[in-house]
């Protein structure tokens, strides 16, 4: 898998600056990453000034006036605005997040960068291709997989205490913030699966209606898809959604260890 990808032996170049309009009240700066794979050009930043007095709240609003009124070039994904479908999901401030749930006042520099998702091949702009991250999502074949019969006249049935283990684990939207901000992913995406694929593999294993844990497990027992975790917690502290991949990946290992007893 390629990392964060940029023309070979390119360097970010200086980008254009739109200025606020006059009469802007409340002026704050975004610098934004570009490049369009078309025209054979450098990657640049480009440095917008949007008024916030009419501006919605979050970064997401402030992308969305630059794309209709000042820049109609600029590129990004986005789509629920609920932090619910996971496509607006890039690095700003730093940290990834969600767009369209990072608070623009919440941003500690005065001039916000906001670059693609890190260590991911760019398709442009501000969007990563996400083509090697949902191929592995699918080799965990995250459905239920049963082998007995279903019940003729009702729905496979669990506890009160066996849904709540899918706590903290059915809420992940597959925005790739924590497994983007992992140094073990980035060395290693080719073959280790990541904090949010590996989360989503604990998320059937625990899942009592399911009856193919076994296979599960011998399909993570290998060096590189599941032990490639070093316990960075990278993962946790990035995730929008305040989940812990990072928990999950360490009740795997332990399952493992109890079927080696």
């Amino acid at each position: 898998m390629a990392e964060f990808t940029l023309p070979k032996n390119s360097q970010i170049q200086k980008g254009r600056h739109f200025p606020a309009p006059a009469g802007a009240k409340r002026v704050r700066v975004f610098k934004i990453y570009r490049w369009n794979p078309d025209d054979g050009m450098n990657p640049r930043v480009d440095t917008y000034e949007v008024d916030l007095a009419t501006c919605g709240p979050m970064v997401l609003d402030a992308l969305i006036k630059i794309k209709n009124e000042i820049d109609p070039t600029l590129t990004f994904r986005r789509s629920c605005r609920e932090g619910i479908c996971g496509s607006c999901a890039m690095n700003i401030d730093g940290t990834n997040t969600l767009a369209c749930t990072k608070a623009i006042d919440s941003c500690e520099k005065a001039e916000v960068p906001i670059y693609p998702l890190p260590h991911m091949p760019v398709v442009k702009d501000l969007v990563p291709d996400l083509t090697h991250f949902y191929a592995q999502y699918a080799s965990i074949r995250p459905w239920l997989r049963t082998q007995s019969a279903p019940p003729p006249d009702r729905e496979r049935l669990q506890s009160p205490e066996d849904r709540k283990k899918l706590d903290g684990l059915y809420e992940c939207i597959l925005c790739a913030c924590c497994s983007t901000s992992c140094p073990s992913y980035w060395w290693n995406g080719d073959r280790y699966l990541g904090p949010a694929i590996l989360l989503q593999a604990y998320r059937w294993i625990v899942d009592s209606r399911d009856e193919d844990t076994g296979a599960r497990l011998d399909d993570l027992e290998d060096p590189f898809k599941l032990y490639r975790c070093h316990t960075i917690m990278n993962c946790a502290r990035t995730c929008p959604k305040g989940l812990n991949p990072a928990q999950a990946i360490a009740e795997i290992k332990k399952l493992m260890l109890a079927r080696r007893a």
